[in-house]
């Protein structure tokens, strides 16, 4: 019995370029850069909103998690969600603008976003509701510091020390 080898001759030269021309197009579905995306938003916890069909994370800032508790004067309280209705405040009733510069890795938009100009990341991290992430406001975060404003009034974990020591539950 005779074998027969089959040569590849070129015909991986097509599937080569399909691959490269879809790698292309998820590159671009998936890292929206420099998109503009605008309107009233909802929000879902201290840093995301949405807004119509998109799932906007603040890029910049990370805030206590819904399920995250924090104490202020010896007493708990739900520091997630209280970061929650500072963003509602925020952003309630206005349209917001945001400028995108990607997705995490739970495939949200990563923005800076603006409600009548003012960066609501920026906000929210003077206000002491969420922390600089990344270093992009530790300005802001050095104040609501020294002001013992928000999460600073008591003790808290910073979110994403609380993330990884609850992870699994």
């Amino acid at each position: 019995m005779r074998l027969r080898r089959r040569r590849s001759g070129g015909s991986g030269l097509p599937s080569l370029v399909i691959a490269l021309a879809l790698a292309a197009g998820s590159v671009v579905a998936l890292k929206p850069n420099d998109r503009a995306l605008e309107g009233r938003a909802s929000i879902t916890d201290g840093d995301t909103i949405r807004i119509g069909g998109n799932r906007i994370r603040l890029k910049g800032i990370d805030a206590p998690e819904m399920k995250q508790t924090c104490s202020r004067s010896g007493r708990t309280y739900r520091c997630g969600d209280a970061a929650r209705r500072a963003l509602i405040d925020i952003v309630s009733g206005e349209s917001v603008q945001c400028r995108s510069s990607g997705r995490d890795r739970y495939r949200r938009v990563l923005a800076r976003c603006t409600v009548k100009g003012s960066d609501i990341g920026a906000r929210m991290v003077e206000e002491g509701w969420a922390v600089s992430y990344g270093r992009d406001y530790d300005l802001q975060e050095t104040r609501a510091r020294s002001r013992a404003a928000g999460l600073w009034a008591g003790e808290f974990e910073r979110p994403q020390e609380w993330r990884r020591s609850h992870a699994g539950r």
